[in-house]
């Protein structure tokens, strides 16, 4: 795929709260087609992942209330709070974006026909248990030989420490793998809260893909890291 990205949209800026009167951002939902529009237009092939955000979260502390979940279990539910995401954002560029959504590993033979396909716009999922959004990021970016993977979520940087926790905590805009893995757990849990996986990190650094971590909503700033200028946020190479 010619002059293509991978955004993977954080499933919190889908849906940043779950109440009756204000789930779904549809401002922001409505920006952001229009924003990825503006890009298709200009020739370029996207490919966004979709995360499960506050539906899978919500789903899985209201499950483990009720009886003991394995975590396979547990990232059961949170794919198909991906798969429910990716289907409304389907939904939302019907006319642009592949008929189906990429919700498992990909054969031969699929790669062939999405290589093939004149969409412009592909839409994926998580696929399996273990397997988060990011690594499905960094598994697509290997498969269709793409080195840069936007990393579009709610928070701005990389922090030495967790910024929901520490609000003095220093952003980091520039480090290796090595390094940011040194910052994030070695394990992959399900409702992992970080900016990148650690299971995904560890494909990311030996394909030598750069994540280019930023705050999702601004999308000026998402413009500037897919088109390689200077932009506000973390590189992680």
């Amino acid at each position: 795929m010619q002059k293509a990205c991978i955004i993977a949209l954080g499933g919190s800026l889908v849906v940043p709260t779950l109440s009756d009167k204000n789930g779904v951002d549809v401002l922001f939902l409505r920006r952001f087609r229009k924003f990825i529009l503006a890009e298709i237009k200009k020739g370029r092939t996207i490919i966004i992942v979709v995360g499960g955000g506050k539906t899978a979260r919500m789903y899985n502390r209201s499950a483990a209330k009720v009886v003991r979940m394995s975590k396979e279990d547990l990232d059961w539910i949170g794919i198909h709070a991906t798969r429910l995401n990716a289907h409304l954002l389907r939904t939302i560029f019907v006319k642009t974006a592949h008929p189906v959504v990429i919700d498992h590993d990909l054969s031969s033979a699929d790669v062939e026909k999405l290589t093939k396909s004149r969409a412009k716009l592909f839409i994926a999922s998580g696929w399996k248990p273990g397997w988060s959004t990011d690594y499905v990021a960094s598994k697509l970016a290997v498969t269709f030989g793409i080195a840069d993977i936007i990393d579009a979520g709610d928070i701005p940087y990389v922090y030495e420490e967790d910024p929901k926790k520490n609000g003095g905590a220093k952003p980091i805009t520039e480090l290796s793998w090595k390094e940011y893995r040194t910052i994030i757990p070695t394990l992959w849990t399900p409702g992992m809260a970080v900016p990148f996986d650690p299971i995904a990190s560890r494909v990311a650094e030996k394909e030598n893909l750069r994540v280019k971590i930023l705050y999702g909503k601004d999308l000026r700033n998402m413009k500037k890291a897919i088109e390689g200028k200077p932009f506000q946020g973390s590189v992680i190479a």
